[in-house]
């Protein structure tokens, strides 16, 4: 795979992760804002499709960055 397109699509994975995970924990925020011991956001299993993505993508750059 070329250089500038594996670039490109593991930036893209990067910024989709990011924001995803960004709209992940404000509606889990926002689904315990009433309760006392709120869970932490950053452990919960609907982050996981996120971490996974955001991980592909670095894995994706650093194979890109080994081979320029």
């Amino acid at each position: 795979m070329p250089q500038p397109v594996l670039s490109f699509v593991s930036v893209a994975l990067f910024v989709i992760g990011i924001v995803g995970n960004g709209f992940e924990m404000r509606k889990i925020r926002m689904a315990t804002e009433g309760l006392p011991n709120p869970k932490n956001v950053f452990l919960d299993r609907r982050n996981l499709k996120w971490y996974a993505l955001i991980g592909i993508a670095l894995v994706l750059w650093a194979v890109n960055s080994i081979y320029t």
